[in-house]
């Protein structure tokens, strides 16, 4: 009887992969307004399919995402309000520009962060009087 219910070993793996997938889909606005006025957001199963995939917010999981944007999407969709306003194109335009501005901000303070690093780097690595010299 349990045999119907446990998974094998590649089925876990393929569920993994469709809802890693899936999962980071979620991180495009466009994406999201397309599931909206296809009705998908409205419809209880898939809600809870949205509850369910929360477990890759754990670390373990987490570490896997290209986009770990795409978990705060996540939470966010949890949220029947949020769910409504992503049949809006504004809505999903207002996103998509807001997270290339977070993504600019990053990417401008990551440079920033790397530069101070390498030069941190550079005078640690600079030569402090020859040690073995007798």
């Amino acid at each position: 009887l349990m045999a119907g219910v446990m998974e094998s070993e590649e089925q876990g793996r393929n569920r993994f992969q469709s809802e890693l997938e899936f999962i980071q889909c979620l991180a495009n606005p466009n994406y999201l307004n397309f599931l909206a006025q296809r009705g998908y957001l409205r419809e209880k199963p898939f809600v809870n399919y949205l509850k369910y995939l929360l477990y890759w917010k754990e670390p373990e999981y987490a570490k896997f995402l290209k986009y770990p944007h795409c978990l705060h999407m996540l939470e966010l969709l949890q949220y029947e309000h949020f769910r409504k306003e992503l049949v809006n194109a504004q809505c999903a335009k207002f996103i998509d520009e807001q997270q290339l501005l977070h993504w600019q901000h990053y990417s401008r303070k990551r440079t920033r962060l790397q530069q101070a690093l390498a030069e941190q780097q550079q005078q640690q690595q600079l030569p402090h009087g020859n040690a073995t010299a007798k």
